[in-house]
């Protein structure tokens, strides 16, 4: 920067408003300063230097808790981020993805990520991550769970939604299962009986399966009747594996719910290619409202990802958010029985 500014005949501090503050220069002499670096081949000051002098990086960050293509290959992680990415958008910042594996490494890249922010996606009550975002004192906001006593979260009433989703996928049901997201970091996948929901540690996994208990318990039935086939991945062909083997037998369950359309979906190929009827052997329901659960006749929970998306940023960035519960809905269709 002092080269150029000898070779421009100013100062050194006209060079930096010249790059940083133009409208503190005039033209003029901002074009002899650009001159002069074009011709000693200088790029202009260091972005990360720039940003150490305002004291921010001009970007948000998505702690995201699954594979980096993940984003890109899940319908409701790319609406949640269409909607983060619309405020950022709006607010004329960037949007950074902090992919964590599960390895000790992960914490390092929160606490080196730069960005002015986090939203974390859904992760477990036992991830370091989330003690390496609140020791950024970074504001940060977390996507379905867990509880952390430092950063707000925002959540449907996911015990409340598989209750109601519940009460209609094993209405009449005499084997009833539930086709489950992971329980713990661990992801390994299984069939559980009467698996206590307390031993899950991702907490969208954990209300989920208190509300399939309150609905089948409600309806006269014992939670050790109930079955829980756990899925690595929020996958639909790992679904259609896991319940490809599931789905014959003198065990084979008469009504799953899913804890997502992509799941259900997964299932309802299993079921085709097992030659089973959508709803009289088996019904089945999803949960997110996705337009492929619509094509597909599911009955499912439907929530707003976008919008969702869009109040986590907002409220890291300070705005005024919306208030109040975030809302779901029961939609109705033929894959059930009643």
């Amino acid at each position: 920067m002092a080269e150029v500014a000898r070779a421009a005949k100013v100062s050194v501090m006209t060079v930096s408003y010249a790059y940083a503050q133009p409208d503190r220069v005039s033209d003029r002499t901002r074009a002899r300063v650009r001159e002069a670096a074009a011709r000693l081949g200088y790029p202009g000051p260091h972005p990360g230097a720039r940003s150490l002098r305002r004291g921010r990086t001009g970007s948000l960050g998505v702690v995201l808790g699954e594979h980096l293509t993940y984003a890109f290959e899940d319908p409701q992680a790319t609406r949640f981020l269409a909607g983060v990415a619309e405020v950022c958008a709006s607010h004329g910042l960037g949007l950074t993805i902090v992919p964590i594996t599960g390895a000790p490494s992960d914490t390092d890249r929160v606490a080196e990520a730069a960005v002015d922010g986090f939203v974390v996606w859904t992760t477990s009550d036992d991830d370091p991550v989330l003690q390496a975002v609140a020791a950024t004192a970074l504001p940060a906001v977390v996507h379905g769970g867990p509880h952390h006593r430092d950063l707000p979260i925002v959540a449907i009433d996911d015990r409340a939604a598989a209750r109601a989703v519940a009460a209609e996928a094993l209405a009449g049901a005499r084997r009833p299962m539930v086709l489950s997201f992971p329980l713990d970091r661990a992801r390994t996948p299984g069939v559980h009986h009467g698996l206590d929901p307390a031993e899950a540690t991702f907490r969208v996994t954990r209300e989920r399966l208190r509300g399939v208990r309150d609905a089948w318990e409600a309806a006269g039935g014992r939670w050790s009747q109930v079955r829980v086939a756990v899925c690595a991945r929020n996958n639909a062909r790992e679904a259609d594996s896991l319940a490809t083997a599931f789905l014959t037998g003198p065990d084979a369950p008469d009504a799953v719910m899913a804890m997502s359309d992509e799941l259900a979906l997964g299932l309802l190929r299993a079921a085709a290619r097992a030659g089973l009827a959508i709803p009289g052997d088996l019904a089945v329901t999803g949960w997110d409202g996705t337009d492929a659960a619509a094509a597909a006749g599911l009955t499912t929970v439907a929530q707003d990802l976008r919008a969702q998306g869009a109040r986590c940023a907002q409220l890291v960035l300070g705005e005024e958010a919306a208030t109040g519960p975030i809302e779901w809905r029961l939609v109705l269709r033929e894959s059930t029985r009643r």
